[in-house]
């Protein structure tokens, strides 16, 4: 699929890949966890910008809805219960 749909215009298939699936594991895993919540939605909301701006010009409806969700965990942050403080990772 990243050969075809979703090939991007400047990063090889195979490399776009591994990144995609390494990044959607790893940042949702950080987000169900409530652990670096802003990095995470942060990186998540430039993922979808570049799918939708790149891959699926149609999408925005859906793109946006996503968008939205990662704005407001940037800005107001993951709430009471989050693992940033005992970590060492607060804001």
């Amino acid at each position: 699929m990243f050969e075809n749909e979703y090939a991007l215009p400047t990063i090889p298939s195979a490399v776009a890949a591994v990144l995609a699936t390494l990044a959607e594991h790893i940042l949702s895993v950080t987000l169900a966890l409530v652990i670096a919540t802003r990095v995470a939605a942060a990186a998540l909301l430039g993922m979808t910008l570049v799918i939708q701006v790149f891959v699926y010009l149609t999408a925005w409806v859906t793109h946006g809805l996503w968008a939205a969700c990662f704005l407001v965990l940037i800005t107001k942050g993951p709430g009471a219960l989050y693992l940033d403080q005992p970590l060492g990772l607060d804001d």
